[in-house]
């Protein structure tokens, strides 16, 4: 699952240099990943990368994937309750925000909730944690980060989306796909647990769509997916992540001082 999942491993070597990464290619095709996997194994691996005295980048992924990292704390491994969540549901915002009050702060202050649904996810976590005392959170790591992002204008984005999805379809991702299907084994419906590119070219694969509406489709989810995390970053500032934006169309090797001027300010 390399092209469609956007691996670029070629990237990982600059002037020669083998750059080492971590959790990639860490399950076989197929593995239904989440989350609290991910929020694991990122402690794991950040605590490996300090206990080597080297300096840890956490590079890529989505707003949610790394706001999960940044955060030190855990309730990922808490369940769900639907019929909870549905009966939360019925109380008007009022409501729910006065339950929310009552909590303890000890929780309150960890998740700082800020909407009706991430709300009644905090009362679920906390009638949970009373029936069950014995749960204990993973410990994660104290992350103090420098949280630098690349603000490129909007029409130049469109453009390179645009662009590399071309470039992927021209070199082997769909492919990639019908290797997975006949290979590999995966159904449909897991290509569809992993959304848009194997989404798609799994929908194309099975005749419901032709090549151009492919393109035309999976163009217009990814640009979607692309605003969403920029509403998403935007969100993360307001709930206080300190983000410093740097602009994408300055040359590498000044994008890089300033990088290394904010390292050692």
């Amino acid at each position: 699952m390399d092209i469609g999942t956007g691996k670029d491993l070629d990237e990982y070597e600059v002037d020669g240099n083998q750059i080492p990464y971590h959790l990639i290619d860490i399950h076989l095709p197929g593995y239904l990943y989440n989350i609290a996997e991910f929020q694991a194994d990122f402690a794991t691996v950040f605590e490996s990368i300090h206990q080597k005295s080297k300096f840890p980048i956490l590079c890529g992924g989505s707003g949610l994937y790394i706001e999960t990292a940044l955060r030190g704390h855990s309730f990922l491994g808490i369940p769900s309750d639907a019929i909870r969540r549905q009966q939360l549901e019925t109380l008007t915002s009022n409501e729910i925000d006065e339950w929310y009050q009552k909590l303890p702060t000890s929780l309150t202050d960890k998740l700082n909730a800020k909407t009706d649904k991430r709300k009644i996810r905090a009362i679920i976590i906390d009638e949970y944690l009373k029936q069950h005392p014995d749960w204990k959170p993973r410990s994660l790591p104290d992350v103090k980060p420098l949280i630098v992002g690349v603000d490129i204008d909007r029409d130049l984005r469109r453009d390179k989306i645009t662009k590399r999805l071309k470039f992927r379809l021209a070199h082997g991702m769909i492919e990639e796909v019908e290797l997975l299907l006949s290979e590999h084994g995966l159904s449909y419906e897991q290509l569809d647990y992993y959304g848009l590119e194997y989404k798609w070219v799994g929908l194309y694969l099975q005749g419901g769509i032709d090549r151009d509406m492919l393109f035309e489709r999976l163009n217009i989810a990814i640009h979607q997916f692309a605003k969403r995390q920029m509403t998403w970053f935007r969100k993360m500032e307001k709930d206080g992540f300190d983000i410093h934006w740097i602009d994408a169309s300055k040359p590498n090797p000044i994008k890089v001082a300033m990088v290394l001027e904010l390292l050692h300010a």
